[in-house]
């Protein structure tokens, strides 16, 4: 499952993606508002985790821009803000769920799989590119119908790459749907690890377009 989860707080932020990622769960960061309605743009997300009060454009705002696009992918607001009428408003901007501060991990692991088993009775659980296919619910990859074994990261990658549909991926990009602390790593595991994909798979297969970063060629 991939997860948007846009909270400005960098301590809480990376404690929740952290232990998000540990439960197996693919996790995307952004601090705030902007750069959330940016990552939604670029990426199909299962659930999204939204601060309310967000710098440079509100919790409230993202969740009306999401559904006034059109999309579908639930929204769990995650804030301080706990009054009957605040949980209401948020609801009533197109909010599926809502979880008050401070809260429980449990609590709210629980409430993303729940949301994310809603959409998922309802959408293909295989996502695929040319010969790549990935089964969303069981994390596998087949390459050419041959079930092909990868590591977390080679895997986070790969879907990453797989959803961008042939759009070439940032190191910056990869960096972050990849690793817990983006910042605190070297962009050359980026390239570590495309070079693991290209041995388990095909060498043809991601492509480095200077200036741009990866992306995926049709192989089939």
């Amino acid at each position: 499952m991939r997860i948007l989860l846009v909270e400005d707080d960098v301590d809480l932020s990376a404690a929740v993606r952290s232990a998000l990622a540990r439960d197996g769960l693919v996790v995307t960061a952004a601090l705030d508002g902007v750069e959330a309605v940016d990552r939604i743009s670029e990426f199909d997300f299962d659930v999204v985790i939204l601060d309310r009060d967000l710098p440079r454009m509100s919790g409230d705002s993202v969740c009306r821009e999401i559904r006034t696009s059109g999309q579908s992918v639930p929204v769990l607001m995650l804030t301080a803000l706990q009054t009957v009428p605040d949980r209401v408003a948020g609801l009533e901007l197109g909010a599926d769920d809502y979880l008050t501060k401070p809260f429980a991990y449990a609590e709210l692991l629980a409430r993303v799989r729940a949301l994310g088993r809603r959409v998922n009775t309802s959408v293909a659980q295989q996502i695929r590119h040319g010969d790549v296919a990935i089964d969303l619910e069981r994390q596998t990859v087949t390459f050419r119908g041959e079930r092909v074994r990868l590591s977390p990261k080679e895997y986070g990658i790969l879907e990453a790459l797989v959803r961008a549909d042939g759009r070439p991926l940032s190191v910056d990009r990869l960096l972050d749907i990849g690793w817990d602390a983006p910042h605190e790593i070297s962009r050359s595991v980026v390239k570590v690890t495309v070079h693991a994909l290209r041995q388990k798979l095909t060498p043809e297969l991601v492509v480095h377009d200077a200036g741009f970063g990866y992306r995926l060629e049709s192989t089939s």
